[in-house]
């Protein structure tokens, strides 16, 4: 019997450096897109994939998104006394149901493979997603929904989503090595490498940060293998577990934000902003004025 997808993996120990000093007290995956956190914006995409349990692999000096998601009686009660039903409907929306948020602790860094194997015990014996944050998809549907529709059509498997990138980038992704068309929506993959050197790269189709995967993964994970950077990769474990779970590629609808790069966050603040109807005419005026200066 196939199983549905019930669970997702929220890999959220980084330290993100990368924004130093803003990261210094705060976690990256609070860092605001607009008026919504990183991490609200997957969590938000789970949710509307039908996901039904969230599961925090977290770190040291991460409390805080617990409490993002949690209720907050006291400027609830503010809200509501002064009016702001808006504002307070929009608060209550953050909530994650009682029981539904679980966060489990990475006491190392030793890469995302060994991240997603700290969930194991709260995934079991089912298929599940794993949904990097510092990757935002505006898209419709929801990317996760898509890796999870194709699951449920393909069987048994590993479902990642993919996009194309310049060759000279592939030394910062994970590759598929495609089985027969490269080009189609939803690849068959012979295998997946971790980022390769360019000469290197069975092709530029690059895995990014959603995938569908079977528990089988975790069969390999507890080897505790090093791999590329001396990382437990978990493009690894997905690439020895084929014979049990075939992997495949699929391409998804809609745009991708790398939220990890300074550019890529700023890119994904004006993206969403222009979709806001509040926000779009003035960010655009701002934006043409700056232009042409």
């Amino acid at each position: 019997m196939h199983r549905r997808v019930r669970k997702a993996v929220f890999p959220v120990a980084g330290l993100g450096t990368r924004f130093l000093p803003a990261t210094k007290s705060m976690p990256k995956e609070l860092l605001p897109v607009v008026d919504k956190p990183v991490i609200h914006y997957a969590v938000d995409e789970a949710r509307a994939a039908g996901i039904e349990q969230f599961i925090f692999v977290s770190s040291r000096g991460k409390t805080a998104m617990e409490d993002h998601f949690d209720s907050a009686f006291e400027l609830e009660e503010t809200l509501r006394q002064r009016g702001k039903l808006e504002e307070l409907d929009r608060l209550q929306k953050t909530l994650v149901n009682s029981g539904d948020l679980v966060f489990v602790r990475q006491q190392q860094p030793l890469g995302l493979g060994h991240a997603v194997w700290c969930a194991r015990k709260i995934v079991g014996d089912e298929p599940f997603a794993v949904m990097l944050p510092d990757d935002i998809v505006m898209s419709d549907p929801p990317c996760i929904k898509e890796l999870i529709d194709a699951h449920e059509e393909i069987g048994r498997s590993h479902v990642i989503a993919v996009q194309d990138v310049p060759r000279e980038h592939t030394s910062r992704y994970g590759i598929l090595d495609p089985e027969g068309d490269a080009d189609s929506r939803i690849i068959r993959a012979k295998g997946i490498v971790e980022k390769p050197d360019p000469a290197d790269a069975p092709s530029t189709v690059a895995a990014i940060g959603r995938y569908v995967l079977d528990p089988a993964v975790f069969a390999h994970l507890d080897k505790g293998v090093e791999g590329a950077g001396n990382e437990i990769q978990l493009t690894d474990a997905i690439a020895a577990t084929m014979d049990v779970a075939p992997l495949h590629g699929c391409r998804f609808h809609g745009d991708r934000y790398d939220c990890g790069d300074k550019l890529g966050f700023l890119k994904a603040n004006i993206a969403f902003a222009l979709e806001r109807p509040d926000l779009a005419d003035g960010l655009r005026a701002f934006m043409k004025d700056m232009s042409e200066r």
